[in-house]
């Protein structure tokens, strides 16, 4: 390959793995060892684990570092546990050190990574979250209640229920697996406590609409279809003279990436009809009232 398009691999492969490079993959493309020493040497790369560069002098971000640290062992590693969890968005990782597991029995840590060896985790555990080898929500919210009480393992779950990522049937199947793991107990025992009966739609309905009366909120008109640029859409309560329309998930077992996105076209169609979209868990409505409605009397007092 000659120079110049060498260049552009490398610097291809950089934006594709967040500034990051592999040894292995620098000499793939044509790179001898010592020519890689030399851009080292010149900071063109920079050194972060043995045979992992960034490429170029600036700041990494979280996810160049997290792409590092899975990129410093061998095939099989992904990330896991706590920066797993702040990768899926369930919950901030401020606790420094990445956390990486790979499937052997031991493992060794380097230099601001914790390696966790282990011989439970099957294919239906690992995916790829931009780009990066990571542990599914499933098994990373296994992995957490290791690490936190049960008031945290419950925020991250009400999280992956808020973004759509949250699959009960497929975290009971990893807890099957994992039986006899530490957190697995934990992890049940959130999942017990949980189960509460879901709301019907009229029920939703009325718990809203309760809602609303207690907090002195003006009733909104309730399942009123608006024209968007693709048909119309159902608004499940709206304020038409603030251009506001709120929109309540039921609980379901299986809420996974199909629900996500289809959630998220219709609250775009709606706002590029000129409505303002707020979004509420069945769970938030009845547990987190107050939040709610301070919610979205804000957005009612909002100019416009």
């Amino acid at each position: 390959m000659c120079a110049p398009l060498r260049e552009l691999a490398i610097a291809e492969l950089a934006r594709r793995q967040h500034s990051v490079v592999a040894l292995a993959q620098l000499t793939a493309l044509g790179l001898s060892p010592s020519a890689v020493r030399s851009r080292a040497a010149c900071g063109r790369l920079r050194r972060l684990h043995r045979g992992v560069y960034a490429v170029g002098p600036g700041l990494l971000t979280a996810r160049g570092r997290w792409m590092a640290a899975v990129m410093a062992y061998r095939a099989g590693a992904v990330l896991s546990y706590l920066s797993a969890a702040a990768l899926w968005g369930l919950m901030a990782d401020r606790r420094g050190r990445i956390h990486v597991s790979l499937p052997t029995r031991s493992a060794r840590s380097r230099e601001g990574i914790e390696v966790h060896g282990t011989v439970t985790m099957s294919p239906r555990d690992v995916t790829m979250v931009d780009g990066i080898p990571c542990t599914s929500v499933a098994r990373t919210l296994l992995d957490l209640a290791e690490y936190l009480d049960d008031r945290g393992v419950e925020r991250a779950i009400e999280q992956a229920e808020v973004l759509r990522l949250f699959d009960r049937r497929a975290v009971e199947e990893v807890l099957l697996r994992g039986n006899g793991r530490r957190g697995a107990g934990r992890l049940h025992r959130v999942l017990t406590a949980a189960r509460d009966p879901a709301l019907t739609e009229s029920e939703l309905e009325e718990a809203f609409l309760a809602l609303c009366r207690v907090h002195g909120i003006a009733r909104p008109e309730v399942g009123i279809w608006l024209p968007t640029q693709e048909g119309y859409v159902k608004a499940d309560f709206l304020w038409r003279s603030s251009k506001l329309v709120v929109e309540t998930d039921g609980y379901r077992y299986h809420r996974g990436p199909a629900a996500f996105e289809r959630d998220h076209r219709r609250d775009q169609l709606l706002q590029l009809a000129g409505w303002e979209v707020r979004r509420f868990t069945w769970r938030q409505v009845t547990t987190d009232a107050g939040l709610v409605a301070a919610t979205v009397a804000a957005a009612l007092a909002e100019p416009g």
